[in-house]
């Protein structure tokens, strides 16, 4: 373990804790909602759902939230790992406070591998994608890699290969997209965690974090209208395609073998430890989560192609095309206490 040696181990466990949290915050979240609270007990963190940041109309059961929750876990983690720490880990320790996800014991380990500080370098660097990708291919050892790490979270990698499965999910997102668009509680949603340029709020999704113009993909799976049809969004980078047509890159869904909140949780680490690796590669991802939260799409995309298996998130994967948009992040005293 690191030490410093201008402060004892309280002081240094404390510190290595907020280091950790600061690094979870940058987990992707369901609308950027951000919705995780972290509590350091000597040397344990809990993790805990901030249930007034879930999405009541497309989230009602708190599953996405969970995946958000998960994705941050996995930072956390990975962030303790990096600072010489072997993070022990117990998902929904307490069933009488379901809104308690984890506690973390920060228990004394090894120097960090290469690999560590490697994936640990990424996890601000990682940015969610919300355009169409370059036509370089996604080397295969790169994919089977991230299956691999995919399951030694919980979960499970299936690429849609065939043409007309790609293009069936492509067109349930459309759908999705089309029904949510007529909910009047669908767009008011949308428009609480999509502010207006003037906002000083540092959650939700911002006119940086998405392109003024969404180019169309082939097949063409469709972003969310952030703008609200105000024209908001950040200009094109130099060089980058103003609209136009853009490759949809590899589809994936991510599927786990049960639906409970436990599921959701390993399926948010393994979303994460996915987009770290992709990141390294210099890959990113962007997210279709549309369909997944109409219950009766869900169902269809389960029974049709993930073999039985739940899905979990639905991602496309590349090289990006232009330069990755940025976000904003609370500050981690919002999220983290000292008890």
């Amino acid at each position: 373990m690191r030490h410093d040696n201008a402060a004892g181990p309280s002081e240094q466990v404390a510190a290595d804790a907020r280091g950790a949290v600061e690094d979870a915050l940058w987990a992707p979240s369901v609308h950027n909602t951000q919705p995780w609270r972290f509590v350091l007990h000597g040397t344990r963190i809990s993790l805990s759902a901030d249930i007034d940041r879930r999405l009541d109309v497309a989230d009602p059961d708190g599953r996405e939230m969970l995946i958000s929750c998960g994705a941050a876990l996995y930072n956390l983690r990975c962030s303790l790992r990096a600072a010489g720490y072997a993070p022990r880990v117990r998902l929904l320790p307490d069933p009488d406070r379901p809104y308690l996800l984890a506690d973390i014991d920060l228990e004394p380990g090894e120097d960090p591998d290469q690999r560590t500080l490697r994936e640990h370098a990424q996890i601000r660097r990682r940015r969610t994608h919300r355009g169409g990708f370059r036509p370089d291919p996604v080397p295969a050892g790169v994919l089977s890699a991230m299956r691999h790490d995919a399951e030694r979270e919980g979960a499970r990698l299936v690429e849609a290969v065939d043409a007309h499965v790609k293009g069936a999910l492509a067109a349930l997102t459309e759908a999705a997209e089309h029904l949510q668009q007529r909910t009047p509680a669908h767009r008011a949603e949308i428009a609480r965690w999509a502010p207006s340029p003037r906002t000083s709020r540092a959650d939700g999704v911002q006119e940086s974090a998405y392109p003024r113009q969404v180019p169309q993909t082939t097949p063409h799976f469709p972003a969310r209208d952030f703008a609200r049809g105000h024209g908001w969004g950040a200009p094109p980078a130099h060089g980058a395609p103003d609209g136009g047509t853009a490759l949809a890159g590899l589809t994936l869904l991510l599927v786990s073998g049960g639906d409970e909140p436990a599921d959701w949780l390993r399926a948010g680490q393994a979303m994460q430890r996915v987009l770290l690796l992709a990141a390294e590669r210099d890959l990113a991802a962007a997210f279709h989560t549309q369909a997944l939260e109409v219950p009766e799409l869900r169902a269809f995309i389960k029974a049709r192609f993930c073999n039985g298996a739940y899905p979990q998130m639905l991602l496309r994967l590349g090289v990006p095309e232009g330069e990755e948009l940025e976000t904003v992040r609370r500050p981690v005293e919002e999220v983290f206490e000292e008890m």
